[in-house]
């Protein structure tokens, strides 16, 4: 297994089987660049409590996870630190070492990724404070401190465009299921090669749901594609998305909840390497602000600015960061 992954969200990290890691260890922290921005506290990083620290600031190599890194290293350049910026690193496990080894002291992770990636667990906990309260304190043996999450979850769903969904009128999976019964021929998906064959994907979610699709109506393709596919085709009427994208939005799609919580959470949280919160605590009360307001809606609203519209992601960071009022222009 090669050390990039062309990741598209938090949930695609669960493709990083446990028996692929030893394959990753080689991946190596790249060198970074100072963040030179001139940026001054907001409603937080007043009187320049990270004055002296030199932080290096670290992200996976997919959008959303680039535009988080960005807003932590805005927020602690306006704190008064000096911060190197090593976003964009090539995959979950990349980063993650970066921060267990102290090669990067800070990023935003998810704790679905963390709870059966990193630590090895089979079966998800449903509940999203419980799930990340384990990963929390399992993770402290590992030299790794998870701040309080975000409600931002980026994980699968499936999408239908709204003038399909205006005739068959579908909220849940449930109703997924009640339509594949009633009419298997109306359910056509489109999903990734991995998605299509997985217990955590398609084949659990059926048996989850007690549905089962034809194998003609299942239709494997690369994942930029299936949104396209589901937006302005026939070819399928539901096709594999993740909650998150700025796509969503931008094709005018419905997304169907999992009313039977079989997916994951995969909720947003600072993952902090435990020695750089021992001497900095305050990064906590920097940080805890940033996360109560990070939404879903919110990351898809971002990562629509980066995927869909072409915007710079640290831009999209600093913008939204001075709107929001966490920090000012210096």
């Amino acid at each position: 297994m090669r050390c990039v992954r062309a990741a598209l969200s938090g949930a695609a990290a669960l493709a990083l089987t446990l028996t692929g890691l030893t394959g990753l260890t080689g991946c190596g922290l790249k060198s970074g660049s100072p963040l030179v921005d001139d940026v001054a506290p907001g409603s937080v990083g007043k009187g320049a409590p990270l004055k002296g620290a030199s932080l290096t600031v670290t992200s996976k190599n997919f959008s959303e996870n680039i535009v988080l890194g960005q807003m932590i290293g805005l927020i602690f350049k306006a704190a008064g630190a000096e911060v190197l910026d090593r976003t964009n690193l090539p995959g979950s496990i990349s980063a993650r070492e970066a921060i267990v080894g102290g090669d990067a002291d800070a990023m935003y992770d998810y704790t679905g990724t963390a709870w059966i990636t990193y630590l090895g667990h089979q079966k998800p906990i449903v509940s999203p404070q419980a799930q990340w309260q384990a990963v929390h304190n399992e993770d402290l043996k590992n030299g790794v401190t998870w701040l309080p999450q975000s409600t931002l979850n980026n994980t699968y769903t499936l999408a239908i465009s709204k003038k399909n969904n205006a005739k068959y009128h579908l909220r849940t999976m449930s109703d997924m299921a009640e339509l594949s019964k009633k009419d298997p021929s109306a359910v056509t998906v489109c999903v990734e090669n991995e998605f299509a064959s997985r217990e955590d994907g398609l084949t659990g979610m059926e048996k989850a749901y007690g549905m089962e699709i034809p194998a003609g109506n299942i239709m494997k393709m690369d994942a930029g594609i299936i949104y396209t596919q589901v937006s302005k085709s026939n070819s399928c009427l539901l096709g594999e998305a993740y909650t998150t994208d700025g796509r969503i939005k931008a094709m005018d799609l419905d997304t169907l909840a999992d009313d039977k919580h079989f997916f994951p959470n995969y909720n947003a949280a600072p993952e902090i390497h435990s020695k750089t919160i021992e001497k900095w605590p305050v990064i906590a009360s920097l940080l805890n602000p940033l996360s109560a307001r990070l939404t879903t809606q919110i990351a898809q609203e971002l990562n629509g600015k980066v995927d869909v519209a072409g915007e710079d992601p640290h831009k999209v960071a600093k913008d939204w960061l001075i709107q929001e009022g966490f920090i000012k222009n210096g």
